[in-house]
């Protein structure tokens, strides 16, 4: 089989991933809950894990960052956490569904909620983001990238502009973390959401927030933490303030050995390649008869080519693909709908194809073979 889904999850993951999630099944303990050696490893496994992320991300405090099982669980903690009725938030249309139906949810309990609209090729104007800016405006709320079409987020502009005007900015790096550098301080991000299985090529069941100095999240959860067991409410202090139940320490300690690959590897090292083995498709497929790119091919972006053949339903062409030649890709509306709704790709769908760093250019050029045999047809 030739992958190119790992816009929602990467299959390949480095041996040393594989290698880390095994041990930590065969001698962690539960972190925090006791003092015998298998506890105290994993505690130390996951507060390494802890100082990897804060590292790698920009964030100034390890005990700031927090575990999640995705990103989805990220977004909910800070969206639920941080907005109340009267508030006000911008979003944008380029949106994936769990920032969505969150501040959809919301929006029923009294918060207001506007979108910075997208174009054709899935691109906002940044000026919206000041006629669209209220008094009551509490936060704004942006994917680095688009999952439908790769184009990135100016998220350093939008975190000037948020912190100029005294807003939280909450980021979505599901499509970047590991993938494009993301410094937390440098972007005036308050929280930082990421997931553990697609980039950043950890287990699934992985992910977290990142969260700015002086950032009070209301708990999406409570329950058991290990510590300050007499407290009736849930413990002040972070990261147990957001951490209610037992971690992933398994998926952690195979999140730390990703970090520690990608950190190895090198962030501008995998980047380029997964952005030559986008271009290289991108520029294949474009030479073919039928078929319809989206997204913006200008600039700097993930590793994402979206497309359509003609009039046949995307569902078709990404069946064909896999059935007639072993190439998994993503069709459908890819939790995406307001982005859909903008590419004019609603009824359609489209099929997604996106590359990762144990992708070669001999798969690429096999499924452009296949492209042009299908659009043949």
């Amino acid at each position: 089989m030739i992958y190119f889904d790992n816009a929602a999850t990467t299959l390949h993951k480095p041996q040393c991933v594989i290698d880390a999630v095994t041990t930590a099944m065969t001698s962690m303990g539960n972190s925090g809950r006791a003092a015998h050696g298998g506890a105290l490893k994993a505690s130390r496994t996951v507060y390494g894990a802890r100082e990897a992320l804060a590292r790698f991300f920009g964030c100034r405090r390890p005990d700031h960052v927090v575990f999640t099982a995705n990103a989805t669980e990220a977004l909910n903690i800070a969206i639920f956490g941080l907005l109340s009725a009267g508030d006000h938030v911008i979003s944008t249309d380029c949106e994936h569904n769990s920032v969505l139906r969150p501040l959809y949810a919301l929006e029923k309990q009294g918060v207001c909620v506007d979108f910075v609209p997208s174009d054709r090729r899935g691109c906002i104007d940044y000026d919206d983001f000041g006629k669209l800016l209220r008094p009551n405006t509490r936060a704004i709320v942006a994917t680095h990238a688009s999952n439908l079409t790769g184009n990135l987020t100016d998220v350093a502009r939008i975190g000037k502009f948020a912190h100029e005007h005294g807003l939280l900015f909450i980021v979505d790096a599901s499509q970047t973390a590991g993938s494009i550098p993301i410094d937390m301080e440098q972007m005036n991000i308050d929280v930082l959401c990421f997931t553990g299985h697609k980039s950043l090529m950890g287990p699934q069941g992985t992910g977290g927030l990142c969260i700015g100095e002086n950032i009070d999240i209301r708990p999406l959860k409570t329950g058991g933490t290990g510590v300050q067991s007499y407290l009736p409410h849930q413990p002040r202090e972070l990261p147990t303030h957001l951490e209610a139940g037992t971690l992933n320490g398994h998926g952690i300690a195979g999140l730390l050995a990703a970090v520690e690959f990608v950190e190895k590897t090198g962030l501008h090292t995998i980047h380029s390649r997964e952005a030559a083995l986008a271009r290289r498709f991108y520029e294949g497929v474009c030479a073919i008869d039928g078929y319809t790119v989206y997204g913006d091919f200008s600039a700097d972006r993930a590793p994402i080519v979206t497309l359509n053949l003609r009039d046949v339903p995307s569902s078709e062409l990404g069946d064909a693909l896999f059935d007639e030649y072993e190439i998994a890709t993503r069709a459908g509306a890819h939790c995406a709908p307001r982005m859909h709704r903008a590419l004019g790709t609603e009824e359609q769908g489209a099929v997604r194809f996106s590359f990762g760093y144990f992708n070669t250019f001999d798969e690429v050029d096999a499924a452009l073979a296949a492209l042009k045999e299908l659009s043949e047809e």
